[in-house]
């Protein structure tokens, strides 16, 4: 089977999201669709290396970016064609559900889902935010200021390799999550698996049940539930 995989800008369900796709991968072919954030997130949460692990570069095996596609993302045409025998989106930040509910596609993913949707093709969602409620996520590694020194020479700063550390914070954007900075701060000032609490908005949640009425699309609770579909 062929899938196609989209992955958003949300950090919450994305390591659960890998377990499942990892899984899959055995026995099944994985094309990987990233918006721009889905990119981001990966990175900063460590999990570059092991997507391209799970796809590594043949073809209906690919990690397609935004930033390779353009504006027009002409690989999402192969819905058209039926290359794919359905479409995951997970984990789903809550801005790409409000843009599928409205009918916008002006991300890679929420392309990729209009186009499937037009070709009839079975599209499964994985929502972070689903029911007004509280619920804890965990954040990627940042500096606590509170307990940083502001070090002269910062030994975090001194072996980061991507130059991510600098000016007490770490670029999220040039951060691969090794944790190496995490270990060397003498003052246990870069703080790593943070748990905090976030409480859903209603409008999210709203925006979720519209999402269950649309033709094509199926609403799953948790990224263990994509391999009942399979």
């Amino acid at each position: 089977m062929n899938i196609a995989w989209g992955i958003t800008g949300a950090g919450h369900l994305l390591k659960d999201t890998f377990a499942v796709m990892e899984e899959l991968k055995k026995e099944h072919r994985i094309t990987v669709f990233l918006s721009g954030g889905g990119e981001e997130v990966l990175k900063a949460y460590g999990l570059w290396g092991r997507l391209n692990e799970i796809c590594p570069g043949d073809y209906l095996e690919e990690i397609i970016t935004s930033l390779s596609e353009g504006k027009s993302a002409p690989t999402t045409g192969r819905f058209f064609l039926k290359k794919y025998d359905m479409l995951i989106v997970s984990p789903a930040t809550t801005n790409t559900v409000a843009k599928i509910v409205c009918g916008i596609s002006d991300t890679l993913v929420t392309n990729a889902v209009s186009h499937a949707m037009k070709s009839m093709i079975p599209v499964y969602i994985v929502p972070v935010d689903q029911k007004e409620e509280e619920k804890e996520t965990v954040l990627p590694n940042y500096v606590d200021r509170d307990i940083c020194e502001n070090c002269a020479k910062c030994p975090p700063q001194k072996i980061c390799d991507t130059v991510a550390f600098g000016d007490r914070k770490i670029d999220l954007l040039k951060c691969t999550a090794c944790g190496d900075c995490v270990f060397v701060c003498e003052h246990g000032a870069v703080i790593s698996g943070k748990v905090v609490k976030l409480k859903v908005r209603k409008v999210d949640a709203e925006n979720v049940e519209k999402l269950r009425k649309m033709e094509f699309i199926t609403v799953l609770e948790s990224p263990e539930k994509i391999k009942n579909t399979v």
